[in-house]
């Protein structure tokens, strides 16, 4: 239950990333409102982690979390922002999850 919690973590700490890349193309309340957003999912991304860390060990967790962000965030990147998917982009993205999976192996 707790990866279950841990991943959930990471998956809010993708949200609250969009959030922020979309306050800055917004004014007026709707800028608020993205601000808003982002508040939210990252005190449920710490919640979250702080209850996913109960049971499992910190130094596998937090990397894991921050694994699932990152590789959140370049993918909402490429495709709600336009970004460039390069191949050392993507080589080094593919790195990523193999040492994710690796260290919930592990653990």
């Amino acid at each position: 239950m707790n990866w279950l919690f841990l991943i959930l973590a990471g998956l809010c700490e993708v949200a609250f990333a969009f959030c922020l890349g979309q306050s800055k193309t917004f004014v007026g309340v709707s800028h608020w409102y993205w601000l808003g957003a982002f508040v939210v999912f990252y005190i449920l991304s710490m919640v979250l982690l702080a209850k996913a860390i109960e049971t499992l060990p910190l130094s596998t967790a937090y990397p894991v979390w921050t694994g699932i962000g990152a590789v959140g965030t370049v993918l909402l990147g490429i495709f709600f922002f336009h970004e460039h998917a390069t191949f050392w982009r993507m080589f080094f993205i593919c790195t990523l999850i193999i040492s994710i999976v690796g260290l919930k192996t592990l653990s």
